[in-house]
């Protein structure tokens, strides 16, 4: 499975109904299978983030071009003030995606690495993700860059950002999050809260 991380920019009223076609774009669309669409609550405000999946390569790019060759991409374009599309692949070792109820509170998190940081990033969370179960529970899943400046991103669902604070500090804690020199490959890092739309398949 790959994966595309589509980012919508409009205005802050406008959330709504962004969402609502995004849902519908992704409807219409020959490949891909929708998995979740939030609106942003905590961080840079007025975006709509859309996590697609796809089985293939060429499904992907397929449907990243009908994106681009579009006058209204999305079905947004008269609300849109940008649009970034992202592709990616998930951690090997990390369970397929599952969608549904997972608490309604997302932290997505992207990290920029070091050039060539993405192989002990790797073995580094692979390595953290049992001893940390607790906290990793609420992983819905983490992915690497296929294209641009080498970073991943990581998506968490909570119920509350007051269990995300305790979580956190009892894994930090007990000495088993962050992950065992991960944080030395980060050359930047950005986060977001984000709340579900109604009609997200992730809750």
């Amino acid at each position: 499975m790959l994966y595309e991380l589509a980012t919508l920019s409009c205005p802050l009223l406008s959330l709504g109904q962004v969402c609502e076609r995004a849902r519908t774009w992704a409807a219409e669309a020959e490949a891909g299978t929708l998995l979740g669409c939030w609106r942003t609550d905590i961080g840079t405000l007025g975006r709509v983030i859309v996590l697609r999946g796809f089985d293939t390569p060429e499904a992907m790019t397929a449907e990243r071009r009908r994106a681009l060759m579009s006058a209204a991409p999305f079905h947004a374009g008269d609300l849109l003030t940008a649009l970034t599309m992202d592709s990616y692949a998930p951690f090997p070792f990390l369970p397929p995606l599952q969608t549904g109820p997972r608490g309604g509170v997302y932290e997505v998190r992207t990290y920029r690495l070091r050039p060539g940081g993405l192989a002990p990033t790797l073995a580094a969370w692979k390595a953290a993700m049992a001893p940390a179960r607790a906290y990793t529970a609420h992983l819905v899943t983490n992915l690497y860059a296929l294209d641009g400046a080498p970073r991943i991103t990581h998506i968490w669902a909570f119920s509350s950002l007051e269990e995300r604070a305790i979580l956190r500090g009892n894994a930090y804690g007990a000495g088993v999050w962050p992950p065992k020199g991960g944080p030395d490959q980060i050359l930047e890092a950005t986060s977001t809260i984000a709340l579900p739309d109604p009609g997200s398949p992730l809750a």
